[in-house]
């Protein structure tokens, strides 16, 4: 069955180098096993090192009673290290406990084997039954993978010694239930700023402005933990809710949010914002706190200004155009911004609504601020001939 395949891959290998390798005498009474392969004569062993080795077809010619009358005396020893080599090599990567044990079935030894022959003789044993058997435990599909298994010994684990440590701790068992007091640490696993709280309030103040006592806590957690301000949910655009319901806490959230890379998309929001009066008060004291681009500055200006002009409701224009000539009053007597910058759209925006007492105002203080740059050096530029000729 397996002439044409290497001799490894014969399921009876090892048995067959047993046979080889077991010693010619029996053992002594008590010393021999069930499970031992049978013992066989110096020609038989002869016979099937050479039917492992080196098969002839003269070899497989003789007659079993040719083989036992074989003279191998004078034939030079047998040499199985090829053999043993082999299979050694097979067996490198199978566990040591997989390569040792007996087979799962085994004779009776309490049993004589002339009782055995003497039941089947008197039919007392079905001859038919006892066929079945073996086949069932040779080849049964039941019980083919017992046949081929084999009783391996225990793989004892050692209970590892006690750790006697006099400096470590020692675990305690309680013996009984209230021998002892759990402690439990109620501020374990909480944050000191109480990050849940100032995320429920941010949410509340994007919507709707906060009563004074949340307003006040609020402030408090982001005067505590500055770098709460990065998880509490804002983003640019929600900032415009936050300026409109909220506009004192959007001033400290932005100013300790000036530090961070997102700061001009913030700016952005702001400046794209619709105009009003907490969005100006934002920006005047952001300006008073911080340095602000002045890019940012001229852009919201700009802004502002457009938003008047395009305004198609007089009362509401009459009410921005107060709004705005205030927050630019403010913002070049605090030397926020340079006149110089936005000299000629300031004044057309003052001239188009000059009907309006704070334009007026703020009109005057661009006349006045212009003839105090006249009375500076020739070297130090004034837009007071532009001015000179609007007038």
């Amino acid at each position: 069955m397996y002439k044409s395949e290497p001799f490894i891959s014969n399921p009876f290998a090892t048995f067959f180098v047993r046979i080889l390798t077991q010693k010619a005498e029996k053992d002594p009474p008590g010393k021999e096993f069930h499970f031992d392969p049978p013992r066989v004569s110096n020609a038989e062993r002869y016979f099937i090192s050479q039917l492992l080795t080196n098969p002839s077809k003269e070899l497989f010619r003789k007659t079993p009673t040719q083989i036992l009358q074989w003279d191998v005396s004078s034939l030079p020893p047998l040499d199985l290290t090829p053999l043993l080599n082999t299979i050694k090599e097979c067996q490198q990567d199978i566990v040591l406990v997989d390569r040792v044990g007996v087979p799962t079935i085994l004779p009776d030894s309490g049993f004589p084997r002339s009782n055995l022959e003497a039941i089947v003789a008197s039919r007392r044993i079905n001859p038919d039954n006892q066929r079945a058997v073996i086949d069932q435990i040779l080849a049964g599909s039941q019980m083919t993978t017992q046949s081929h298994l084999s009783m391996r010994p225990e793989f004892l684990r050692l209970v590892p010694p006690l750790h006697s440590a006099e400096d470590e701790l020692v675990w305690l068992n309680p013996i009984e239930a209230d021998q002892y007091a759990a402690v439990w640490d109620s501020s374990l696993c909480q944050a000191k700023h109480s990050a849940s709280e100032v995320r429920r309030l941010m949410a509340k103040a994007f919507k709707t402005a906060l009563t004074p006592q949340e307003s006040s806590q609020l402030q408090d957690e982001l005067e505590q933990d500055p770098n709460v301000v990065f998880h509490i949910g804002l983003t640019p655009s929600r900032l415009p809710g936050l300026v409109e319901n909220n506009p004192m806490i959007a001033i400290d959230v932005l100013l300790k949010l000036m530090s961070s890379n997102q700061i001009t998309e913030y700016f952005s929001a702001l400046v794209n914002m619709e105009m009003s009066l907490h969005s100006m008060e934002v920006v005047n004291r952001l300006t008073t706190s911080v340095d602000l681009p002045k890019e940012f500055i001229h852009l919201y200006i700009s802004n502002c200004i457009s938003t008047c002009e395009t305004m198609q409701d007089r009362y509401m224009q009459s009410r921005l155009v107060r709004l705005v000539c205030v927050f630019l009053q403010s913002l070049i007597r605090n030397h926020v911004i340079d006149v110089k910058d936005l000299y000629i759209e300031v004044q057309a925006f003052c001239i188009e609504f000059s009907h309006i007492r704070e334009a007026a105002g703020l009109f005057r203080l661009l006349k006045q601020m212009d003839s105090d740059n006249a009375d500076m050096p020739p070297s130090s530029s004034s837009p007071a001939p532009m001015a000179n000729s609007s007038s």
